[in-house]
């Protein structure tokens, strides 16, 4: 018998929603043609692709020619940073990030450093967030692009992305420039906050349709007209002549289809995912001492829970949890391709020893109680055992002059740490 999956990794990846899937078969072997072709088989591709297009640059309220398809958010991320900048180097050099982005942004400024850019990383405050004036502050004639994740990926914490923006439109109306563009990742943030980009004032937004019950290998870039960028990808000058190549026609039909049914479902589904996210945490922090809740628990996405269980390494967790059918993430230096913990969390002030015991847990259209009350039974057996064999003791003293350094988001303490009534 099949062991039951109880899946708290959303913000990884989501599965395909099984409607969305059936909307793509056909266009696998049935209508398979190439939409730039003129006969019938790829103008009804060609069809499909601008209905899909439709579907999502209403939700987003622009334009369908103000949005291409990538290969992923990471592509658009790419794009949307080195694009800018390459395309505007005879005006600036210098680009701006909050430090809780993307991989895909830090690994495109990394690239750019070698060409001569200069990168600014603004650190996030003490409750998590960019302060808004400080990024105004660090902004000159020279910079080119700004870049803040509408939520980080770890912790799901919610940036002030309506009032950068609206601050960056100041600084450009009083300077009479257009520059610097704005950029957001909102992929994590997409199932549930208002992604229409005039309310963000946003000119350049990825999204990822793997994350909202899409198919993988597919993502987009909202580019506002009049964004100077210059192309990744060369060839046959499909999508405006910005990212050449046959499009994913199967992929972008059911990108098409999350993305209206994203739409029309995720209030409702975001106030039940809160729900259980809280069940969640409550439980966790009931039943299990030594732990502590990070990010900004204020403003996260619904989804998105992450807590530090100290005195355990997260991956041994993590393996253990896998054991018994309860799927999580992270911020633990073994969890991935990198020998560094999570630079999210580090950002967040946390110290190693509080990441190494990182869990993150995102859940979604599938999680319900059952799920929730399983975890919160199984968790607090595998963490006395991991405890008794973990050679991390963080000592109580320690503990106390990190909380009174202030090390957490809001200076909050955690709840071991306060005084009992």
């Amino acid at each position: 018998m099949k062991k039951r999956i109880h899946y708290f990794d959303y913000a990884s990846t989501t599965p395909l929603d099984r409607g969305v899937f059936e909307v793509m078969k056909p266009f696998f072997m049935d209508n398979y043609g190439n939409p730039s072709n003129l006969y019938s088989i790829g103008y009804e591709a060609k069809k499909a692709l601008d209905v899909s297009t439709k579907k999502i640059t209403n939700s987003l309220g622009c334009r369908p020619e103000e949005f291409i398809f990538t290969a992923s958010a990471t592509e658009s991320d790419n794009l949307a940073i080195i694009g800018t900048a390459r395309a505007n180097k005879n005006r600036g050099n210098k680009i701006i990030v909050s430090n809780v982005e993307h991989k895909g942004i830090f690994s495109a400024c990394e690239a750019l450093k070698k060409e001569g850019f200069e990168i600014q990383e603004l650190k996030i405050g003490k409750n998590g967030l960019v302060n808004v004036q400080d990024l105004i502050n660090a902004i000159d004639d020279k910079t080119l692009i700004v870049s803040v994740a509408y939520a980080d990926s770890e912790t799901g914490t919610i940036q002030p992305i309506n009032k950068i923006g609206k601050a960056i439109k100041e600084y450009r109306d009083k300077n009479k420039t257009s520059l610097p563009y704005f950029h957001t990742d909102a992929a994590q943030a997409v199932n549930y906050l208002d992604v229409n980009v005039n309310n963000l004032g946003v000119d350049l937004m990825t999204l990822s349709a793997q994350k909202i019950y899409g198919p993988k290998g597919v993502g987009g870039l909202y580019i506002r007209r009049g964004t100077t960028l210059q192309p990744l990808i060369y060839g046959g000058g499909q999508q405006f002549n910005v990212r050449s190549g046959t499009e994913n026609v199967p992929g972008i039909v059911g990108f098409g289809e999350a993305m209206e049914l994203t739409v029309k479902e995720g209030k409702k589904e975001a106030k039940r995912l809160s729900i259980l996210r809280d069940k969640l945490q409550e439980g966790i922090l009931k039943k299990v001492d030594r732990v502590l809740v990070n990010g900004n628990q204020e403003k996260r996405l619904p989804n998105f829970l992450n807590v530090s269980i100290l005195d355990i390494e997260g991956e041994a967790m993590l393996l253990y949890l896998d054991n018994k059918g309860i799927i999580v993430n992270t911020g633990s230096a073994c969890n991935s391709q990198s020998l560094e913990p999570s630079y999210i969390l580090q950002a967040f002030g946390r110290p190693y020893e509080y990441i190494h015991g990182s869990l993150r847990f995102t859940l979604g259209k599938y999680t319900t109680q059952k799920d929730v009350d399983y975890v919160i039974k199984t968790l607090p057996a595998i963490v006395k055992k991991l405890r008794l064999i973990s050679p991390l003791k963080l000592d109580p003293k320690e503990q106390k002059e990190i909380s009174d350094r202030k090390a957490f988001v809001g200076g909050q303490t955690p709840h071991f740490l306060r005084k009992k009534k």
